[in-house]
């Protein structure tokens, strides 16, 4: 079982995966947090963390009502049976960032979903929701492609493509299609750049991944 950060981190057998996550919670506590305190790697390692494998978002239905939609992310472990389900999701960026016509929004997929509690510096703990996500970058600035009329993004450079980010940027599920694939000397298909389905509505999304 999971119950500290140390764990998390020992459980995750991606070393990229590993060095992410640790420089990621480094950052977060230091730039996002109240905590404006000095934590040692110790101290890290100790901090009581719980993995989570799916979180609802509030997200727009057809008729402008708010609806519930779940986002998954096993990990490594296998869903339903198959494949783990690591779902793709739009995460809002900061305002100046538009990237044409995503408007602040990139796609990134998550692979880690866990909250970690933090004391802040009036001696409260507060709970906070955050995820490592492997992350894209839009392809033309983001503008659409004058044939396909869809978006293409591609895997972000090494440096910053897994980030550790809060889950409250999140604001729906997306879908992508795979549209170039790499082959790594074992044979495994690896894909690098997708096709953003911006025009997928929220019951066909659900009647495909549900």
């Amino acid at each position: 079982m999971i119950k500290d950060f140390g764990a998390l981190i020992d459980n995750t057998h991606d070393a990229r995966h590993r060095v992410a996550i640790f420089s990621g919670m480094q950052e977060f506590i230091k730039h996002k947090s109240r905590n404006k305190m000095y934590i040692s790697d110790e101290q890290l390692h100790a901090m009581v963390l719980c993995i989570y494998h799916g979180i609802k978002v509030q997200v727009q239905g057809l008729y402008g009502e708010r609806i519930s939609q779940m986002c998954q992310c096993t990990g490594s472990q296998s869903w339903c049976g198959g494949d783990q389900r690591n779902d793709w999701v739009w995460v809002m960026q900061r305002p100046w960032r538009c990237y044409g016509a995503l408007n602040r929004h990139l796609l990134w997929q998550l692979q880690r979903l866990f909250t970690i509690k933090l004391l802040n510096e009036d001696g409260a703990f507060v709970e906070y929701w955050l995820a490592l996500a492997l992350t894209t970058i839009p392809e033309n600035s983001g503008n659409l492609d004058p044939v396909s009329k869809f978006v293409q993004v591609r895997k972000a450079p090494a440096a910053v493509a897994l980030q550790v980010f809060s889950m409250g940027n999140v604001v729906g599920c997306a879908h992508v299609i795979p549209e170039i694939t790499t082959r790594s000397e074992t044979g495994d298909g690896r894909n690098e750049q997708w096709i953003v389905n911006s025009h997928i509505d929220l019951a066909t999304w659900n009647d495909v991944y549900n």
